[in-house]
């Protein structure tokens, strides 16, 4: 998790997708925020794909740093927006580019059927990679908390 100061954050508003939540676990490694509802989602071009703006009940997991933090304490949880959107072409867009290509490729030597199903089964490997490679993720999309002041 990197460290975002309230100057810095003011500087890159543009840049950054911000979620308002409260700290609901707190262990030696790992702060869990529980995320609220975000008006700033209205003005993102991800919100269909994303799913932090379609419900009220999402938690978030964030590295736990050297900061003090308590219990129910409001925080703002802060991701830069170009890691937004790269989040959603993993979770999104690449599987159906993936899941396009292999219907297509299987349609010549196969029935359609088959190739339906090895379609949506090519998913399967997809996804167990994404979780075999999550830490690798989580380096990659570093999320950060702005305390209130």
């Amino acid at each position: 998790m990197t460290q975002l100061d309230l100057n810095s954050y003011k500087n890159n508003k543009n840049n950054v997708v911000k979620h308002e939540g409260v700290i609901s676990r707190i262990s030696e490694k790992k702060i869990t925020i529980s995320l609220k509802g975000n008006v700033n989602c209205e003005g993102c071009k991800a919100q269909s794909a994303c799913g932090v703006s379609e419900s009220n009940d999402k938690e978030i997991e964030v590295v736990n740093s050297t900061q003090t933090f308590e219990l129910n304490e409001p925080v703002d949880v802060l991701l830069k927006r170009e890691l937004g959107l790269k989040a959603v072409f993993w979770a999104y867009v690449f599987p159906f580019i993936l899941m396009f290509l292999v219907l297509i490729i299987t349609s010549f030597f196969f029935k359609e059927w088959i190739a339906g199903l090895l379609s949506l089964f090519i998913l399967i490997p997809y996804y167990f990679m994404l979780f075999v490679l999550k830490d690798k993720f989580q380096k990659a999309f570093q999320v950060s908390i702005l305390k209130f002041n």
